[in-house]
């Protein structure tokens, strides 16, 4: 019971069903029992006014200012016809004293109104019963000589008061009935919405790939089903990117330890002389420098995972930034000869992030270093197109092939093309950039060929001074 009164989503359908149903009912009801009233009336009326047209003809007046009753003509009349409903007549003279009236009367009388009621239609009582009764004059040139008066019984208005129970009594029937019509429609419509929350239920995290069943009718269930398996898409997605995250930060992070580990038990094995222990220090020294390098990555890619950091939108003057760079870099560019081309003689300038485009451009500079060549080249160009400034660095070195190319931005990833035991990496400098151009609203794009070199492309939006 408690189940079945419980205010239910299908309670509710159901209820709210009702509710404007209702409304709509009770204006046909009322409708019904005003037009069924207004005829009743209106039959009523018309059938007083009959009468009383048929009784004035059967006045005649003389010239003593009094009436004639052809009594005979009417009681002959009143006995031939048949009549469901009697009608009751009453004659007065001009004083409103009684004449003559209808046998059926016997020793009631109707009640002379006065005056300023003639000719309207006055619901009264006889003997208890209701009657509707009208009056009118009756005139001699131009003079009151009397006065008549039918009434009729009130009789045919009972079926608009048993119309009136019959509708109030059906009212609340017809209420219940329609709530529990509603309520197993209500039923079968949200079934759709019963299967959604039986399935959501049974999806956990161990168990992503379950999805809802689209309903046949493409219809707003349709619509919220898919959106939810959208959702649930992005979750998995999200939920085995961080899985694999996870997996390849504990491989990456165990190798450097798992090398330095090795180094030092066999260094520890026999005696070394002085420069074998310098080596093998210095390649731990080094090890040690690239994982804390990795950390660091990791670091600022969880910083930036979920958009938690602060945007500190500045003017950013991109030459000292790209010159800034090179500088730092100086030393490996020097050591592999590599000759750096730049042509960025105008002033550019964008409103943003200085920090987090210096992360940008320099992860970039780095790896166009990285995986050039000796004495190869590097071109890096700043130009204007609109209200656009397009930043591009070339090199020649080792390229990606076109099956890695859409890998590259993924953390971890290293392209198979790489000589892993020459070049180091962490992988995660292209998905930091990844991260932080979406985050700054930046467009990168990339372009490589195998052993030729790559292209990549930074679109900024102009700085806007006022």
């Amino acid at each position: 019971m408690t189940n079945f009164f419980s205010f239910s989503f299908k309670n509710r359908i159901a209820f709210n069903y009702i509710i404007s149903g209702s409304f709509l009912i009770a204006i046909v009801f009322l409708f019904i029992y005003n037009i069924v009233k207004f005829s009743v009336n209106q039959h009523i009326n018309e059938a007083i006014q009959e009468e009383l047209y048929k009784h004035l003809d059967d006045v005649s007046t003389d010239s003593n200012e009094t009436y004639l009753i052809h009594v005979d003509q009417w009681r002959a009349r009143e006995h031939n016809s048949i009549s469901v409903n009697p009608v009751f007549v009453e004659f007065y003279d001009n004083n409103k004293q009684l004449i003559d009236k209808s046998p059926n009367l016997k020793s009631s009388n109707l009640k002379l109104l006065s005056d300023e009621q003639n000719n309207l239609f006055i619901d009264s009582v006889l003997n208890e019963i209701p009657v509707r009764q009208i009056q009118t004059v009756i005139r001699n040139n131009n003079k009151i000589v009397g006065y008549l008066v039918v009434a009729m019984s009130m009789e045919d208005f009972e079926i608009v008061q048993i119309l009136k129970n019959i509708l109030i009594v059906i009212f609340p029937l017809i209420l219940i009935a329609l709530f529990f019509i509603a309520r197993f429609f209500a039923g079968r419509s949200i079934l759709p919405v019963k299967t959604i929350i039986d399935t959501s239920s049974q999806i956990t995290r161990e168990n992503l790939q379950m999805r809802i069943p689209l309903p046949a009718n493409k219809d707003e269930l349709y619509a919220l089903s898919q959106n939810i398996n959208n959702l649930l898409d992005r979750i998995e997605y999200a939920i085995e990117r961080e899985k694999q995250f996870t997996s390849d930060a504990s491989h990456e992070l165990r190798t450097p330890l798992a090398v330095i580990k090795g180094t030092m038990e066999v260094l520890i094995r026999k005696p070394r002389n002085q420069q074998e222990y310098e080596d093998k220090i210095n390649f731990c020294i080094s090890e040690v420098d690239r994982l804390n390098k990795m950390v660091d990555q990791l670091l600022l890619l969880a910083r930036f995972e979920n958009q938690k950091q602060n945007i500190n939108n500045e003017s950013v003057y991109l030459n000292a930034v790209l010159l800034d760079l090179i500088s730092r870099f100086s030393e490996k560019i020097a050591s592999k000869k590599i000759t750096i081309n730049s042509d960025f003689s105008s002033d550019f300038y964008i409103y943003s992030d200085a920090y987090l485009i210096s992360i940008i451009i320099g992860n970039l500079i780095s790896n166009a270093i990285k995986y050039t060549n000796d004495h190869g080249e590097i071109s890096i160009n700043l130009t204007q197109n609109n209200d656009t400034i397009l930043f591009t660095i070339i090199d020649n070195g080792i390229g990606i092939s076109k099956n890695d190319l859409d890998k590259v931005f993924h953390s971890f990833y290293r392209a198979d093309s790489l000589n892993h035991t020459t070049i180091k990496g962490t992988g995660l400098g292209l998905s930091i950039v990844k991260r932080l151009c979406e985050l700054l609203h930046i467009t990168i794009k990339i372009e490589s060929e195998l052993n030729l070199g790559t292209i990549i492309k930074l679109s900024f939006p102009l700085a806007k001074f006022k």
